[in-house]
């Protein structure tokens, strides 16, 4: 078992009062918070994501949907919505408010307010944030089974399903949450990814925006930790990829890549424990891409891995 994981599986149970031998707790975990098989870097971005914001995969506060790529889907439930919701220390109330026309969308065994409004208020901000939820943009039909319709939460309770979803949307604008989902909306991305998608309504076509040129004071400062990916073992096309993923490179700034060779030197010092850390504690998008640049300097490639599935959970945090 992986370092990782260990180490961060102890300590969010001692966080939470749980013990027993390390072996145990991530037994218990695998058991209680995936959905289906999962390997030590799924696992490890759970822990990650479970200790950025203080919920407990034990109690199903957060749990995930493994998907193909390695990656997971985390999922918090209602309760732990309202746990984040409650314990940010800028919480000062919140309030909602729904329409008077009620309709009765398909299959549903009652009605519901056409929408509903919910307003949060927080103690550094003079006025609250408003959100409103659309009935017929959230609601989910009954699913079609072997024997007929299958009946589900949004048909027998759809005005408090509108209400959760009113709430958690407030919530992510109200606090910047972002990297984790509703079990309505994980459920849905994961249909999706398993090729089975849901029609969620008419979109808009938007095109792409063309990534910004790298500034060169920018790059210059990034050129030391892409020797260090060349001394490491990634080629020049790998380093320039990842580089225009983050911003457009000019023919110029393409060959100063192409022209790092790798340097006689001793070993790497870099540890997994100082990215780790470095990923987990980045209050920023270029801290957190200066920790992955990093990565392939951790001799371990089951270190290696983890280390990138961290920081593929954390990255969205940031969007």
């Amino acid at each position: 078992m992986s370092n990782i994981v260990i180490s961060q599986a102890k300590k969010l149970a001692e966080s939470f009062g749980i013990e027993g031998e390390a072996g145990e707790i991530v037994d218990v975990l695998k058991a209680t918070a995936f959905k289906g098989d999962v390997s030590h870097a799924q696992l490890a971005a759970l822990l990650v994501v479970a200790s950025q914001y203080g919920l407990n995969p034990w109690t199903k506060e957060i749990y995930a949907f493994p998907d193909k790529k390695n990656g997971i889907i985390p999922v918090v439930g209602v309760d732990g919505w309202s746990r984040i919701i409650n314990e940010n220390p800028q919480f000062d109330g919140i309030e909602f408010r729904s329409a008077d026309t009620m309709v009765r969308m398909p299959g549903a065994k009652s009605d519901a307010p056409e929408w509903i409004e919910v307003s949060i208020f927080r103690k550094d901000r003079s006025r609250p944030t408003v959100v409103r939820e659309y009935l017929d943009e959230t609601y989910r039909e009954p699913f079609k089974g072997q024997y007929g319709d299958v009946i589900g939460p949004w048909q027998t309770h759809p005005k408090r399903f509108l209400r959760h979803k009113a709430t958690i949307q407030g919530a992510r604008l109200a606090f910047g949450f972002g990297g984790i989902y509703d079990p309505d909306e994980a459920e849905r991305i994961a249909e999706a990814r398993a090729g089975e998608p849901k029609f969620m309504g008419s979109v808009e076509v938007v095109e792409p925006a063309t990534p910004a040129a790298w500034p060169d004071d920018a790059f210059q400062k990034r050129l030391p930790n892409w020797q260090k990916a060349v001394d490491s073992g990634k080629s020049a096309d790998e380093i320039i990829s990842f580089a225009e993923t983050k911003g457009l490179l000019s023919d110029a700034q393409k060959a100063a890549i192409r022209a790092l060779k790798p340097s006689v030197a001793e070993a790497s010092n870099v540890t997994f424990a100082q990215v780790s850390d470095g990923i987990r504690l980045a209050t920023n998008v270029d801290q957190l891409n200066e920790a992955a640049d990093l990565i392939g300097e951790v001799a371990d490639p089951q270190q290696r891995a983890e280390l990138t599935a961290a920081y593929d959970a954390r990255l969205p945090t940031f969007a």
